[in-house]
């Protein structure tokens, strides 16, 4: 018995044996074909990293936009090649006298255009103003002593006079500004801080723009566009895409002092209008009231009964157009808390046209009459409203209306 009793010991361990191993080796198939099957499902073998999808298909860019844009990009190429040899730096020199120095040297810069071939030069008139000597700098880098021929403040322009060799000079055509229309597409040429022919590209921003310059002139109908203008700018063209002057860059709005897509022009329909004045007799005459007046509101508080705002007349000119069409100046006398105005004419409006600062007057007057022109002047006396008709006269001093 006990060696049949051994013989089955050893039959039931060895198939224990064999059941152990039936066991831990269908386990291990059983991973084998769980984790071969999930790699298998991502397309690849066990163990190796996860591929990237394939990047989408780039859509390819119509060769005809790249036509378009390259055929824009060539328009404003030929407008720098046939303009920019017509842009002029403008350089003036002017002295100040230092008390610890002496005399000491201001140079200034600006930028010109050609107007004629004979020799004419346009420019800001705050480019060469107070100026001793001005150059005008060629694109050939021939540098010409140059006269000022004739100037307005008002409209912040200058002609100026060089004698160029016969040839030399190409005149830039002009434009008609009242055609432009905001959006439009522009360029500016100029020396922006001294670097000559500076070519920059943007829109009309805007039309008909009031900006006072540091001078105190005021240009009422100013051109806006966010082409890039800096200093040195001032007096180059602005101009549209077939090369045509329809404005001149006078002036940038900016806390900075540099571009910040602020600049301002004067219309290309003023200059028409002022430069032939300028070269035929050097100055251009602005209609005027012949009136000295303070602002209702800002300078001078107004009456309990009167209007709120207006200019109240405080002088008049003798014989000058309001004095002759019987307006009434104010009486001016010292009280206890300061100045006392009695009665006067208050100015409310020009032909309807309100008015209520001297700047609105001025703007008024120069945009829409000439002297020689009666105008009837909207007042408001004692209380009374009326409209009084003056003819008006003619100043060189456009900060004297």
């Amino acid at each position: 018995m006990s060696g049949r009793g051994g013989w089955l010991v050893r039959v039931f361990n060895l198939f224990a044996l064999f059941m152990t191993g039936v066991f831990v080796g269908g386990v291990l198939i059983f991973a084998w074909l769980v984790l071969g099957g999930r790699d298998m499902a991502l397309g690849q073998d066990a163990g190796q990293p996860t591929p990237l999808p394939p990047p989408p298909t780039a859509t390819a860019v119509p060769e005809s936009l790249f036509q378009e844009l390259e055929a824009r990009d060539q328009v404003v190429i030929n407008l720098y090649d046939r303009i920019n040899r017509s842009v002029v730096h403008v350089a003036s020199t002017a002295s100040s006298f230092d008390m610890f120095r002496g005399t000491v040297p201001r140079e200034g810069t600006g930028s010109g255009f050609v107007i004629a071939a004979e020799g004419l030069i346009l420019t800001n008139f705050h480019v060469v103003s107070g100026a001793d000597a001005v150059d005008v700098i060629l694109s050939d880098g021939s540098t010409l002593p140059a006269q000022i021929k004739g100037y307005d403040e008002y409209y912040d322009l200058a002609v100026l006079q060089i004698d160029a060799p016969p040839g030399t000079l190409t005149p830039l055509e002009m434009g008609d500004s009242d055609r432009v229309q905001v959006g439009q597409s522009v360029a500016a040429i100029g020396n922006p801080f001294g670097l000559d022919r500076t070519l920059t590209t943007g829109l009309v921003s805007a039309l008909g723009r009031r900006v006072e310059l540091e001078s105190g002139a005021i240009i009422g109908q100013a051109i806006q566009t966010d082409a890039a203008i800096n200093p040195g700018n001032s007096g180059g063209p602005l101009l549209d895409l077939r090369g045509r002057v329809i404005g001149v860059n006078t002036a940038i709005s900016s806390t900075s002092g540099g571009s910040v897509g602020i600049g301002f022009a004067v219309p290309s329909n003023v200059i028409k209008r002022v430069v032939p004045v300028l070269i035929e007799q050097g100055r251009y005459p602005h209609p005027t009231l012949g009136v000295s007046t303070v602002e209702l509101g800002s300078e001078v508080n107004p009456s309990s009964s009167g209007p709120k705002r207006g200019l109240l007349i405080t002088e008049l000119e003798a014989g000058g157009p309001a004095a002759q069409a019987g307006l009434q100046p104010t009486t001016i006398s010292r009280g206890r808390r300061g100045w006392v105005f009695s009665g006067g004419d208050i100015i409310v409006g020009v032909e309807g046209r309100a008015v209520a600062t001297r700047n609105d007057l001025l703007v008024v007057l120069e945009e829409n009459y000439q002297p020689g022109d009666t105008v009837q002047l909207n007042i408001v006396r004692d209380g009374q409203p009326l409209s009084t008709p003056v003819t008006l006269g003619a100043t060189v001093s456009p900060r004297g209306n």
